[in-house]
């Protein structure tokens, strides 16, 4: 099997070349997100891509949906569907929207884009698997922009209530949304002590784009099964990680264009070429 970095490498290549095909999309929150999904799909997931619908499968549910493509690139590098599929992304007829879309993609749990949302189904889908007893961990993302709506702390509440200890979510703490900095929009503050005043195990990753810490965080995570308490993965990442004119923009990665000789200096750099 290829090693992680690998991995991370390969799905990060994938991502940009659907997105120059496409011309625009949302790259940086996506390329942020890469180290986490490959720890999960190839290192910590119960899944398999042969059975999708494989009962007590974990699940994941990217409730910042507009990161779909950085899904998408992972679940065609793990075999859900060919890689040639992600150059239909957000086209007509395909079936891979810009924001996640469970009865389009193979191997997506939940529909999520609008903010907040897909956080409270995947609390509903972690009640679900822990009455029908089915051994299941389910997996959330969200942004830091995300983390400002109110839906966001009701889930949390109802999470912690209802002891969802097979429960962890992950936070895309990269302190960039799409009209600035988070800290000048609204500021979130000490976030962790904010989750842990909401009853939820708090792990905080220094490094959010480094794959060995991520996989530490998720193994204590589970370990954390048992004590009645959901986790909060918190992932301080670099938005557009792996592309440095990606990341100089800043904000303005948000959603961004990108031609194909953009592309060619975002995949040379990605592999250290």
């Amino acid at each position: 099997m290829k090693d992680i970095k690998t991995i991370c490498k390969e799905i990060r290549c994938d991502l940009v070349k659907c997105i120059a095909h496409l011309g625009v999309g949302h790259i940086g929150g996506c390329l942020s997100l890469v180290d986490a999904l490959a720890v999960l799909y190839f290192e910590e997931m119960n899944v398999d891509p042969a059975n999708p619908k494989m009962e007590g499968r974990d699940r994941l549910v990217c409730s910042k949906g507009h990161a779909g493509p950085a899904v998408y690139a992972t679940l065609a590098n793990k075999g859900y569907f060919p890689k040639e599929e992600l150059l239909t992304l957000n086209q007509s007829g395909t079936n891979l929207p810009s924001h996640c879309d469970m009865n389009r993609t193979v191997g997506i749990d939940m529909t999520t884009g609008s903010l907040g949302q897909g956080f409270s189904c995947a609390a509903g889908v972690a009640l679900g698997s822990k009455l029908r007893e089915d051994g299941a961990t389910i997996y959330t993302i969200i942004g830091d922009g995300e983390s400002q709506e109110g839906q966001i702390w009701e889930a949390a509440m109802f999470a912690a209530h209802q002891k969802l200890d097979n429960l962890v979510g992950l936070t895309d703490y990269n302190k960039l949304q799409i009209d600035g900095t988070v800290s000048q929009v609204n500021e979130l503050a000490d976030l962790g002590a904010k989750w842990a005043a909401f009853g939820w195990n708090v792990i905080d990753v220094k490094d959010g784009n480094d794959p060995a810490e991520i996989k530490a965080a998720v193994q204590a995570a589970k370990a954390n099964r048992g004590s009645g308490k959901p986790t909060m993965i918190i992932l301080n990442t670099v938005k557009g990680k792996g592309v440095s004119f990606i990341e100089a923009l800043g904000a303005a990665n948000h959603n961004t264009t990108m031609n194909a000789e953009e592309c060619a200096r975002a995949i040379a750099e990605i592999m250290g070429e």
